[in-house]
């Protein structure tokens, strides 16, 4: 009789023991594209732990409906076709339905096409171009396109510092030539004179043609803008060798401390773009980011994990309003308007662009500190 109430209870708890069994181990997967080797792998690892760390507080804060997230991570070596491979592969193997990633913006528009195609909601937390605010509308990103990033370096330029005569030496691919098109028009709009343009493979290290040409060009330039990933680290130093004394304007991506590690005292007094976070701010959302990071990785973390971490949160924030359909996603992200992240407040425009706005740092002392929090746009 006893063994027969305990087979009675057991048959009454297994189905119990099931149910809570799978709303354990039930998820939502995410597909991230990542370079986490080869040329721009540092990017890579910094959307990565960006990403863990967003992924983590939302799983250990119940997940999104009772459902934690499962990220699957594909390299992409920063490589179109490689990027290509690991989008498909997440698609058709692992049937995920949200890819992030495509630290490059030749990766992210040789995969746009395929997620339009697919229906895949794919959103890059760092490229750039411009040519992806038209991509489709399964295609959205938090950063800001190069051609608003571009026309804030112009205005620098122009307006802020008064140069007169620039030079561009940009890397020849989707976002080299982007920046370089949107810097260049909006210096012809403000009066400033482009008085020559050099470009350059992705992985040169070797920019003493370049910046010889530039050197010797008349009117001489008062400042180069550079497009550039680890590059710039080099032609920082190989234009100090050479006694050049442009000054330098870039990107965002400069804030990277292996710039300052292999250009040195040359990279001091280099201006770029940036979004205005800001890791000293007191705001709830940016000390619970610090936190965690350091918590997970036991260091400071730096703007391009950011980026990763704003990606997942926006991502997370249309899913926790929808019925987790793709379409009911979508409609979401275009819905996202003033969404508090780390990297200040986010707005998805009609093209999945963010909006938000930029300023302007400097390396100085062998630190990325504020110039201009803000940088405006002249009419």
């Amino acid at each position: 009789m006893k063994s027969f109430r305990v087979a009675f209870l057991s048959i009454l708890i297994l189905p119990i023991l099931i149910t809570c069994s799978t709303k354990q181990y039930e998820t939502i997967k995410i597909g991230a594209i990542l370079p986490l080797t080869g040329d721009a792998a540092s990017y890579g690892r910094s959307l990565q732990n960006g990403v863990e760390v967003a992924v983590n507080e939302i799983n250990n804060n119940g997940g999104i409906n009772n459902k934690k997230i499962l990220v699957i991570y594909e390299d992409t070596k920063a490589l179109p076709a490689t990027g290509v491979s690991a989008f498909r592969k997440l698609v058709d193997v692992d049937k995920v339905k949200i890819v992030i990633g495509a630290a490059t913006s030749s990766v992210a528009l040789a995969v746009a096409p395929i997620a339009e195609e697919k229906k895949i909601i794919f959103l890059t937390p760092l490229a750039s171009a411009p040519a992806i605010s038209k991509a489709g509308d399964y295609i959205f990103r938090n950063v800001p396109s190069d051609n608003f990033g571009g026309k804030i370096a112009a205005n620098f330029a122009i307006v802020t510092e008064k140069f007169k005569t620039l030079a561009i030496l940009y890397i020849n691919n989707d976002f080299g030539v982007g920046l370089r098109e949107a810097f260049q028009n909006e210096v012809n709009r403000l009066g400033g004179n482009v008085v020559i343009i050099e470009s350059f493979t992705q992985g040169t290290t070797d920019f003493r043609t370049q910046l010889t040409k530039i050197g010797s060009v008349r009117p001489k330039p008062e400042a180069v803008f550079v497009v550039s990933y680890k590059e710039a680290a080099y032609i920082f130093l190989q234009a100090k060798q050479l006694n050049l004394d442009f000054h330098f304007i870039g990107t965002g991506l400069l804030e990277d401390p292996d710039i300052i590690k292999i250009a040195g005292k040359a990279s001091e007094g280099v201006f770029f773009t940036q979004l205005p976070y800001d890791p000293s701010s007191t705001e709830e959302v940016v000390q619970n980011y610090l936190g965690n990071f350091k918590e997970k990785f036991n260091k400071e973390p730096d703007i391009i994990s950011a980026y990763g971490y704003d990606g997942i949160k926006v991502l997370a924030s249309a899913m926790g309003k929808s019925d987790l359909s793709t379409e009911n996603i979508k409609m979401h992200l275009y819905e996202i308007k003033n969404f508090n992240g780390v990297t200040g407040l986010i707005t998805i425009d009609k093209n999945g662009d963010v909006i938000q706005p930029m300023g302007i740092k400097i390396i100085k002392d062998g630190k990325f500190n504020w110039y201009l929090k803000q940088q405006n746009i002249k009419d």
